[in-house]
């Protein structure tokens, strides 16, 4: 008898506390650090409550950039060109454009 290479499916393999990939758990700690900033601050002025507030959303904003993709909604002509794209993604498209600045335009030559 042989032996059989069985295909193994390795999606999901990744994940740290299953709702986090290694991406996502790296956008989120640079969110909440971010978000660590403002904790600082509104602590000095004993306002902790609304620094952790800070924290979190900024972590939520970091956990979002990271791990959700564009929905496609056929409603909107936008999210057909984009969606299922993750979000980070499209950022540092947006990031690389704006950096470059140079628009390449076609236009038809007539003969």
């Amino acid at each position: 008898m042989g032996t059989y290479y069985i295909p193994r499916n390795y999606r999901g393999e990744s994940r740290i506390l299953y709702i986090f990939t290694i991406k996502s758990l790296i956008t989120t700690a640079v969110g909440a650090g971010l978000g660590a900033i403002f904790f600082a601050i509104f602590s000095m002025v004993n306002l902790k409550v609304v620094g952790i507030i800070l924290m979190a959303i900024f972590a939520f904003i970091g956990y979002a950039i990271g791990a959700l993709k564009i929905p496609t909604i056929v409603a909107f002509p936008i999210t057909k060109k984009i969606g299922g794209e993750p979000i980070g993604e499209i950022i540092l498209r947006y990031m690389k454009f704006k950096k470059n600045r140079k628009m390449y335009v076609y236009t038809k030559e007539e003969k």
